[in-house]
């Protein structure tokens, strides 16, 4: 007897050669498809609203890089509008003695318009920025330290906004914040009245300077006085160095304040290295066995 082992279903048919069908073009659909990616370009995370389910914290971090990258542009802005008015000021101590070129005008009228612009709108955007940021960040400072706001939201953009309360409610407002964010640390005491610190003491005197600045040298500008309009270019050039100290210690106090809300990432951090110990006893030295060879 001779046995053969076949599959169950007995032996497969042959295969058939498959043949490569034309290109008829690119897929098409009765209807738009449900799967895949949404029809946007790639966007930096939290950037689309997620209906409030996005971790606070983060939302307060992700403002704040566009906050401070703004500011910093600002205070840059700010150097540059300086030196372009003291540029005009040292032309029109020049044109006392004499006539001055024509293209050197042009070019120093270009500048101070130019750099003067850019640096009040990038102001504007960093201070609405910044506003956007106090708002998440006392929510998040609050509801972490299990405190109510001393001032509702619309309060605090009004204090920023209405000439005479922004020399008052902004401080206030930012020794809050900094309070609730330090009492969601377990640094300050519940009844501790809130105090600013010497970062927002600076930052509060240098906004009042900024600001009683602004407001004197557009008033400064009614005057039509040849004096009057030599004495405005410093004035704008005092505003411009006003501004440039506000966004550098703006930018200061929202990096801090952030990494007090936000809780540091381990894998962002470097690795230490210890290089070298100082002061540190001697280590005991084991005693030799006395199986040893000497």
């Amino acid at each position: 007897m001779e046995w053969r082992a076949t599959p169950p279903d007995g032996p497969p048919p042959p295969r058939r050669r498959r043949t490569r069908r034309p290109y008829t073009g690119p897929p098409s659909y009765p209807a738009p498809p449900r799967w895949g990616f949404p029809p946007l370009a790639w966007r930096w995370p939290l950037a689309l609203p997620t209906n409030g389910r996005a971790d606070p914290a983060e939302r307060v971090a992700s403002l704040s890089v566009t906050t401070v990258a703004t500011l910093w542009i600002t205070a840059v802005l700010g150097c540059a509008a300086t030196g372009a008015e003291l540029w005009r000021y040292v032309l029109l101590l020049r044109s006392r003695s004499g006539a001055l070129n024509g293209a050197v005008l042009a070019v120093s009228d270009a500048l101070v318009a130019t750099a003067g612009i850019m640096t009040w709108l990038f102001g504007l955007l960093g201070g609405v920025f910044g506003v956007l940021w106090a708002l998440r960040a006392r929510s998040h400072a609050h509801h972490r330290a299990g405190l109510l706001p001393a001032r509702r939201d619309w309060q605090v953009v009004a204090g920023f906004v209405i000439p005479g309360l922004n020399l008052f409610v902004p401080g206030s407002a930012l020794a809050e914040l900094e309070h609730a964010t330090l009492r969601g640390l377990g640094e300050t005491d519940r009844r501790t009245r809130p105090a600013p610190s010497r970062l927002v003491g600076l930052w509060w005197g240098g906004w009042c300077a900024s600001l009683l600045l602004g407001w004197g040298t557009l008033l400064w500008g009614l005057r039509d006085s040849a004096q009057a309009l030599a004495d405005g270019v410093l004035l704008h050039a005092a505003s411009d160095v006003a501004l440039t100290v506000v966004a550098v210690l703006s930018a200061l106090v929202v990096k801090r304040i952030t990494r007090l809300l936000v809780p540091p990432d381990p894998t962002a951090s470097r690795p230490m290295l210890v290089r070298r110990v100082s002061g540190a006893p001697a280590p005991p030295r084991a005693p030799r066995p006395p199986h040893a060879v000497r």
